[in-house]
């Protein structure tokens, strides 16, 4: 017998850009197209609504505050933010916390881990990274590759203080050789960049992803899209550097300056790469400075790059769950999907307000 009611859900079911269906049944915690027979047909709770999986944020960081890791509590009221925002798969970019505890929760949304960042020495926030010299780096990625669950993490630039601007982290040849070894280990290499110099090094390295990416222009948003490249621009983050640049400014003022053009071309630059068909997800950067849960934001902030608004939808949907290697509304799949009281392909601003969020077939109080 079932332990929990079957749901029907009736409706516009979006299953995915191109198909709609109008009915959806959740059936021992897997999503089916068919009606159930039996024990199953017995206790049925109907809604209705617009339906989408459960949105992806791939790029937060569960148990990350601004001075670095937090307790288990803290790390739980995060990723309980994120659920209750409809985001159920995380791919979470870099943490110093021990959270594989949540693997053990099923309440809480799915988190693919990429270890802990690793940094250069002093070249980046403080208690965030493992931090290391170049040398080092094929060890220390593997490493975290064992760590992480198929991805890992490399700060790819950051503000070299004796220039006094963003400069790359690392020499072409150890991004590469490391690049490989993570490979090698069955691991995706992601990279933070902000500015413009490291870029061609790291995609000529193999890299598979690149978070911010608001340094990209015409000439290597050729190279990514000819390599297919992947980009996580967390736009609702770019929105800060000027409260960034703004402390620096006094020490700093290339890097100042350097932080406002990248924030005042973003949308221009996101735009751009869009348009070139580069492959882009939705990440919020939550942890450290921003608050989680933010996922609708940030995908109202692509629509304002210029994605049109079924793009944005499947940088936090269909696309976002394919790249990740997780099933979306597909037959026997587990049920993570949120129900909308509108259209969210005509009003982005509904991802909001959901009517309903299931995970793992269980509704979400």
């Amino acid at each position: 017998m079932t332990t929990t009611p079957t749901l029907r859900i009736r409706g516009a079911v979006l299953v995915g850009p191109a198909e709609v269906r109008d009915e959806l049944w959740v059936i021992d915690g897997q999503v089916s197209f068919t009606a159930p027979t039996g024990a199953a047909a017995q206790d049925v709770r109907t809604v209705s609504g617009w339906v989408l999986p459960g949105l992806v944020d791939a790029h937060c960081h569960v148990g990350l505050a601004s001075h670095g890791a937090v307790d288990q509590a803290t790390a739980e009221e995060q990723i309980h933010m994120d659920r209750a925002a409809g985001a159920l798969l995380l791919r979470d970019a870099g943490s110093p916390a021990d959270t594989r505890w949540v693997d053990d929760r099923d309440d809480l949304p799915r988190l693919i881990r990429a270890g802990r960042h690793i940094a250069r020495t002093r070249r980046y926030l403080r208690n965030y990274a493992v931090e290391i010299e170049p040398e080092d780096l094929v060890g220390e990625i593997v490493t975290q590759a064992g760590r992480g669950d198929g991805w890992v993490k490399i700060v790819g630039d950051w503000i070299d203080r004796e220039l006094g601007d963003l400069a790359p982290c690392w020499p072409a040849d150890a991004a590469k050789a490391a690049i490989d070894a993570a490979h090698a280990a069955g691991a995706r290499v992601t990279a933070h960049c902000f500015a413009e110099s490291a870029l061609t090094d790291l995609v000529e390295a193999g890299i598979d992803c690149i978070e911010h990416a608001c340094g990209l222009t015409e000439d290597t948003i050729g190279l990514f899209a000819e390599r297919g490249v992947a980009i996580v621009p967390t736009l609702i983050n770019i929105a800060t550097f000027e409260n960034i640049a703004r402390g620096a400014e006094a020490k700093f003022p290339a890097y100042a300056a350097h932080m406002r053009d990248l924030q005042a071309r973003r949308y221009e630059t996101i735009g751009a790469a869009h348009d070139a068909g580069i492959p882009i997800y939705v990440g919020t950067d939550a942890g450290g400075s921003l608050a989680h849960g933010l996922v609708a934001a940030e995908v109202a902030e692509l629509r304002r790059a210029g994605l049109s608004t079924e793009a944005a939808l499947a940088a936090a949907t269909w696309s976002a769950r394919e790249w990740l290697g997780h099933p979306g509304l597909t037959e026997g799949a587990p049920a993570d999907l949120v129900v909308y009281p509108s259209d969210p392909r005509i009003d982005l601003g509904v991802l909001t307000d959901p009517t309903l969020i299931v995970l793992r077939g269980q509704p979400v109080a």
